[in-house]
């Protein structure tokens, strides 16, 4: 959501900010636009992707060495050119990019507006910077000051940078509750919201707390204070990514290559946390806190979308192997419906950017219930990471494409080695079924290889079934959260109507809807629960539905019902959400395409939502 990128030193700032909002796209966003600074500052903005900004400014004056640019998600306003950032003050004097949102800016609007200030703008960030020039004027202030008096003012979310048309030589950038990092080359800096534009110049960061702004000169230092005026020290950080990690690498989008990642991805996450010939797990974040954990009353898992489907999962594993009760809520529902909330309870946080606003609102409360916080999440630094008692990483890579799937696939197994600790620790599981788990959870990436041969396949059946107007996603047990996340990927990148459902509550109300035009597919690889699921396949044939079984290989019974059939390698029914979510994955990819959606930017989404 919303993307930044800043740059001041002593290299062209053009092309770095251009491929730097490049970078960004994957975030999501509607409008595009930057500011240099050389004299003149200069705005360049437009509706639309980043190449329609590149067409506006050709054949201008873009040289300079100090400038920011903005990828914009509309809130405040309709995406236009007129509401895109970068956002002037009303001398045309600072230039500001923001992500996030300002909540009390109608009531600063409403002030400035007395004192003579017009607004060009629909936006909450027009009014900040034109309430920073007017507490630089009414103080007889610096910049600097004047942004810490102004910040202290507002209430909301934000990730700012700043550039003032007085001083070439300056940026201040500054955050509460959106990332912002400041990459750290020779005499220049690199801001933006994630480290994506930064890698290729320099692996030297440092990310801003909450509540900190940084002051950056071009003679190569720079400041960090908290908005009380203190001081601040920070450790420069290496970067743990790599320039090819963010990109398709000769895939037609970063949605396939990431999916294809799965296999290497899960590999990651188990790696030097679990060794099933020796029979142990062991969680570095887990184990520190392993006695309060083991001796909770109850757990908590709260995420939104792919994430709280993967939580979904989590419940069927902590429950069934671990034996503590587990409630997953919908983070953006959690605060405001005053939970019962007790210091014996542990929560986990899911979110793959680690910056989910809902989810860190959700961690806030717990916080001050003093719950026990445990962070599971894809991006070192981040503020889940930095605010949690306890967490950890999903080891995924970088995921550019908004719809989410190896961040899905990793976190599925990062809660099953959570549950299989726990229960190993509370001796709620045999060694001999640990064991058979381990030996099975080496042997998925395999698996998921195998089944991403049936690429062709799935192909075909998407070809059949891309004009459909409605899906319908059926499983039980373990499966019946990836009947959820099947749907979902469907929704978001083909915009084909699409629910999950237990297989079972499918007679209390969708089948109502169900006729020869209903695509239905059914994860069936059940072995608990195969005879009922073969009952409700039934029912929807004798419905004259369309049935997309997903089954395991060999099986017979289903494959006689079913219109189509994938075929996928068997497993542990705890592991199964690892396979069958795969060819559903690439069910949606290949239907996406072919109604023509960009899938890797879908319309009206974005990749990590950091407002609520």
């Amino acid at each position: 959501m919303c993307g930044i990128v800043g740059y001041i030193g002593n290299k062209e700032a053009f092309p770095i900010l251009i491929k730097g909002l490049k970078r960004l796209e994957y975030r999501g966003y509607d409008s595009a636009g930057i500011a240099l600074l050389n004299g003149d500052l200069n705005v360049f903005k437009k509706a639309g992707k980043v190449s329609e900004l590149e067409k506006i400014t050709n054949g201008k004056s873009v040289g300079a060495n100090i400038g920011i640019g903005h990828t914009r998600w509309a809130t405040h306003g309709e995406p236009n050119d007129v509401n895109a950032h970068p956002h002037l003050s009303q001398s045309n004097e600072l230039a500001i990019i923001h992500n996030g949102i300002i909540e009390n800016y109608a009531a600063i609007k409403a002030e400035l507006e007395k004192r003579g200030y017009n607004f060009q703008s629909d936006t909450d960030t027009e009014v900040l910077i034109n309430l920073i020039e007017e507490v630089r004027k009414t103080e007889k202030s610096s910049l600097e000051d004047a942004v810490r008096v102004a910040l202290n003012e507002v209430v909301g979310a934000y990730a700012i940078v700043i550039l003032d048309k007085k001083d070439p030589n300056h940026l201040i950038a500054a955050r509460k509750g959106s990332p912002l990092v400041i990459g750290i080359g020779e005499d220049e800096f690199y801001i933006a919201s994630d480290a994506s534009p930064i890698i290729e110049y320099t692996q030297n960061v440092i990310y801003l707390d909450d509540q900190e702004y940084a002051s950056v000169h071009r003679d190569g230092t720079y400041v960090i204070k908290t908005l009380g005026n203190v001081e601040k020290s920070h450790a420069i950080q290496k970067l743990e990514l790599s320039l090819e990690a963010i990109e398709k690498g000769g895939y037609e989008h970063f949605m396939l290559k990431e999916i294809h990642e799965q296999p290497k991805a899960l590999e990651d996450a188990m790696r030097g946390r679990m060794n099933a010939l020796q029979g142990w797990i062991k969680l570095g974040g887990l184990s520190e806190y392993l006695s309060r954990i083991e001796n909770a009353e109850r757990f908590v898992i709260t995420a939104c979308g792919t994430s709280w489907h993967s939580g979904l999962i989590g419940e069927y594993l902590i429950e069934d192997l671990a034996r503590v009760p587990v409630e997953v809520e919908y983070a953006s529902e959690f605060r405001y419906r005053n939970p019962i909330i007790k210091e014996s309870d542990v929560v986990f946080a899911i979110s793959q950017s680690g910056e989910t606003a809902d989810t860190l609102a959700a961690i806030e409360l717990a916080k001050e219930r003093q719950a026990l916080i445990y962070g599971i999440c894809n991006v070192i630094g981040s503020s889940i990471a930095r605010v949690s008692h306890a967490g950890s990483y999903t080891h995924a890579g970088p995921e550019i494409g908004v719809a989410s799937t190896k961040a899905f696939s990793t976190q599925i197994t990062l809660l099953t080695l959570i549950a299989l600790q726990i229960a190993q620790s509370k001796g709620t599981i045999s060694t001999s079924r640990l064991r058979t788990i381990l030996y099975e959870m080496e042997n998925i990436p395999k698996k998921i290889k195998e089944t991403l041969e049936l690429d062709s396949q799935i192909k075909e059946l998407a070809a059949i079934y891309k004009d459909a107007r409605n899906f319908l996603y059926l499983g039980r047990g373990y499966n019946f959260p990836v009947a959820l996340e099947g749907a979902l990927k469907l929704k978001e990148i083909s915009y084909i109507h699409a629910e999950g459902y237990p297989a079972a509550e499918m007679k209390h109300g969708p089948i109502a809807l169900i006729d020869e035009e209903m695509p239905v597919v059914f994860l069936a690889t059940n072995q608990s629960a195969y005879e009922k699921i073969v009952s409700n396949v039934q029912e929807v044939k004798a419905r004259k539905g369309k049935i997309i079984a997903v089954v395991n290989k060999g099986d017979t019974q289903i494959r006689a019902l079913a219109d189509h059939v994938i075929e996928v390698p068997e497993t542990e029914e705890v592991l199964s959400p690892l396979v069958t979510i795969v060819p559903l994955q690439l069910l949606a990819y290949h239907i996406a395409i072919m109604r023509g959606c960009n899938v890797d930017q879908p319309r009206n989404l974005a990749k990590s939502v950091t407002v609520e």
